[in-house]
């Protein structure tokens, strides 16, 4: 039976039951079928000036792909797609459509927008199902780009060169390749194996080589690479992998995690499965401070793991930086929201473990800097909230290990590689970077636009233009 469409509404998508997604790590959101995307489909209005192409940081045809899905040419989607991105499966599942493609979506003026990340998942998803991968480039040039991290950014950078004909190779400090795909964003929002990991094999199938375990500014330094291994240039991709605290009495107890360090134990060391032996604290009350899409990653991940969960923000709802979708889910899973408060100390008892939070409420002032309203303490508002694990997700910073090991690589008074936003070109000759290391903590489709700027800016260096 055909699927009637609203043209003013998004064909809905299956999700697992709040009440059974809330005991297991298997994938939240289910997907499109053939059926429901191609329905989804015909709602696109193939404008002539395609704002969503303009509200995607790596450029994808959108309308281009969607009406190939709409003729059932599933296959030529994927090729559309392949041309931009060499992650949509990923993109499909966690990129903020809402405020970029989808955002500026023209059907979403008067209804809707167009259901353009279920449409690429599912796209990227149909070629996998299909065996389809893409292909290597039959010419090839002698010349090494060596990427530094196989995150998002490494990746797709490295995907743009060697589409290019460019030997590369990935030197990742990790034991997997993924960066934050593999080590923060939890499995039920983006399976390792069936999505990443075929993600990654897609890459290395384009001609691209990965060594793992392998620390640049420690097994090797960027000079070492340059003027030993003869890579003529080298794109620095290295992420932010430096967690922020608050720098409040009883951080140092027991029971603390910073969100960097929680979800990966949970997601790259499996820590969550009995089979695994890497630890992680369960605790019966968890306490997690923060408000973006971190945060609510690990609120999720700690109720899966079988604890009573509370996430505490200095803001309002209308300021939470994370994924309304997110928000959306961990209400529904049952996970409270403390508003308006902020953590003043953390409470530990005799043996030095957590055993609650002391947090004061808020309220909202004139803006800051950020443009949102500054939260201002309310005295005398102090109350107590009962935990035995708080999870810190404040943000990260990138590691000042690669910089602090190399000559002439301007870095800023947030340890961030000064590079340049339209080519990655950094103060060093031959060195490209992008991503969070250049930007500090973002999102990974912003990671991946500056991948593909960098590889256009490296492939003009080479070519003597830039």
């Amino acid at each position: 039976m055909a699927i009637e469409v609203d043209m003013m509404k998004k064909v809905p998508v299956s999700e697992q039951a709040p009440e059974e997604r809330a005991h297991n790590f298997e994938e939240v959101c289910l997907g499109y079928n053939e059926e429901e995307a191609r329905a989804e489909a015909t709602r696109c209005l193939n404008c002539k000036n395609p704002k969503c192409v303009e509200g995607c940081p790596v450029s994808i045809n959108i309308p281009g792909f969607i009406a190939k899905i709409k003729e059932g040419d599933m296959a030529g989607a994927y090729d559309v797609i392949g041309e931009a991105s060499s992650l949509p499966a990923v993109c499909g599942r966690v990129c903020p459509q809402e405020t970029q493609c989808e955002g500026v979506c023209i059907r979403g003026i008067k209804g809707e927008a167009v259901s353009i990340g279920k449409l690429e998942r599912f796209t990227a998803d149909w070629a996998a199902e299909q065996g389809i991968s893409p292909k290597a480039p039959s010419e090839k040039k002698n010349i090494k780009v060596a990427v530094i991290g196989a995150g998002p950014s490494g990746l797709t950078c490295a995907g743009d060169l060697a589409k290019m004909g460019y030997d590369v190779t990935i030197y990742e400090a990790l034991h997997k390749a993924g960066g934050v795909l593999v080590y923060g964003i939890p499995e039920f929002r983006l399976p390792k194996e069936k999505v990443v990991a075929r993600e990654i094999e897609n890459v290395k199938a384009l001609g691209v080589k990965i060594k793992t375990d392998y620390v640049i500014g420690r097994s090797e330094t960027i000079d070492e690479l340059m003027e030993d291994e003869g890579y003529s240039a080298v794109y620095i991709a290295s992420g932010a992998g430096l967690p922020m605290f608050m720098h409040i009495p009883g951080e140092q107890a027991l029971g603390v995690y910073s969100a960097n360090e929680y979800l990966t134990r949970a997601n790259l060391m499996k820590a969550y499965r009995d089979d695994h032996d890497t630890p992680i604290n369960v605790g019966r009350k968890t306490v997690v401070v923060g408000g973006g899409n971190v945060a609510m990653d690990a609120a999720r991940t700690a109720l899966r793991l079988g604890s009573e969960v509370t996430v505490v923000y200095r803001r309002s709802e209308k300021e939470l930086p994370a994924r309304a979708e997110e928000v959306h889910h961990a209400k529904e899973e049952g996970i409270r929201f403390e508003l308006l408060t902020n953590p003043v100390e953390i409470l530990e008892d005799e043996n030095g473990l957590v055993k609650g939070i002391r947090v004061i409420k808020m309220e909202l002032g004139e803006p800051d800097a950020s443009g949102r309203r500054r939260p201002v303490e309310i005295e005398g508002s102090e109350y107590e909230i009962e935990c035995d694990l708080v999870i810190m997700a404040l943000g990260t910073t990138p590691n000042p290990l690669i910089a602090g090991t190399t000559d002439n690589l301007e870095t800023n008074k947030k340890k961030c590689i000064v590079a340049d936003e339209e080519t990655g070109a950094t103060s060093r000759n031959g060195v490209f970077a992008g991503g969070d290391c250049a930007t500090g903590a973002a999102t990974v489709i912003l990671a991946m636009g500056a991948g593909r700027k960098a590889a256009k800016g490296i492939d003009n260096y080479i070519k003597g233009q830039l």
